[in-house]
């Protein structure tokens, strides 16, 4: 394995570059996908070579129930530094399951709330709840998918702005939203080097649901209005749903860059040029992620082999 096993815990960082330029630079469905991607993968092959690093840490341990040949001076010498990086290991992967196992939890928790306490309420897709003195929206995902805002913040907002408000959500919930900002923070809780991939996700759902909401009625400047006075009434997410837990209207992302942008041209949905900066940054990006899949694979080939041979028949 040699360094091999190592680099997966440190190629998320060839993904910072495209965090920031996907932001501006791609449309806000394909940075998404593309980050949440490029998150995933990453994820994945960190938390493998963690485990390959544990495999041999644990070996060393008094009373260990792996094979002792496991731990024979040729299987350790295929890991550089063994002795130390494979005790390290160990709690550092359990940190890892316990953070992603913490963080699904919490989310199934808060969606799990959100809904018994709507549970009494009427059965349509949206939901107002009779709230003066909050300002939020937020959408919420389930067997019946529901938009649920405070009258604080509708009664606030003019027709056309509430239609861009009612838009915005419905485009978090058409677009599954919930599920590319679960998968990017639990991405970021296995591999901290990816928490800029989270946060540039987090903007570009409350991007992508802009561009639809400008798409379905029509004008890019009524819901930069609503967006924009949205912001300045809401006094914070309702209690217990943490920003990033569910998509909620102008809770995420600078708030002044998403009115900036939709006060601009739409962006293109074509994918950058090669030259570009957004293109560079994707391809590397792209070659840090096959870099580290390879380098996984190739981890996890080679130490299989080692463990076979060293384990008597």
């Amino acid at each position: 394995m040699g360094v091999f096993v190592f680099l997966p815990l440190v190629l998320p960082l060839t993904a910072w570059p495209v965090a920031r330029l996907a932001e501006h630079h791609l449309h806000p469905r394909t940075a998404t996908w593309l980050l949440t991607g490029l998150s995933v993968v990453l994820a994945v092959c960190s938390t493998l070579s963690l485990a390959l690093l544990v495999v041999v840490g644990t070996a060393q341990l008094p009373g260990n129930p792996l094979p002792d040949a496991w731990s024979d001076p040729e299987v350790r010498a295929a890991v550089p530094y063994d002795e130390l990086a494979g005790r390290a290991a160990i709690p550092a992967l359990l940190a890892v399951l316990a953070s992603c196992g913490r963080t699904a939890w919490h989310h199934h928790r808060v969606r799990r709330r959100a809904a018994r306490a709507l549970a009494g309420l009427p059965g349509s897709s949206v939901v107002l709840l009779p709230d003066d003195r909050n300002a939020y929206a937020y959408a919420l995902p389930g067997r019946r998918d529901r938009v649920v805002a405070t009258t604080g913040l509708v009664r606030a907002l003019t027709g056309p702005e509430r239609r861009a408000l009612f838009a915005h959500e419905r485009a978090h919930l058409t677009g599954r939203h919930h599920r590319f900002l679960l998968a990017v923070q639990l991405a970021a809780r296995a591999n901290p080097f990816l928490c800029p991939l989270r946060t540039a996700v987090a903007y570009t759902t409350e991007r992508w649901a802009d561009e639809e909401a400008a798409d379905r009625i029509g004008s890019r400047r009524t819901v930069a209005r609503a967006v924009g006075r949205a912001a300045l009434l809401s006094g914070g997410a309702p209690p217990g749903l943490r920003p990033g837990l569910l998509p909620g209207f102008a809770a995420a992302g600078p708030v002044p860059r998403r009115v900036a942008a939709l006060m601009g041209p739409p962006v293109a949905r074509a994918w950058p040029s090669p030259l570009s900066g957004a293109g560079l940054a994707a391809w590397g990006a792209a070659a840090g992620t096959t870099a580290s899949a390879l380098a996984s694979a190739n981890s996890a080939v080679t130490l299989f082999l080692i463990l076979k041979a060293a384990t008597p028949l």
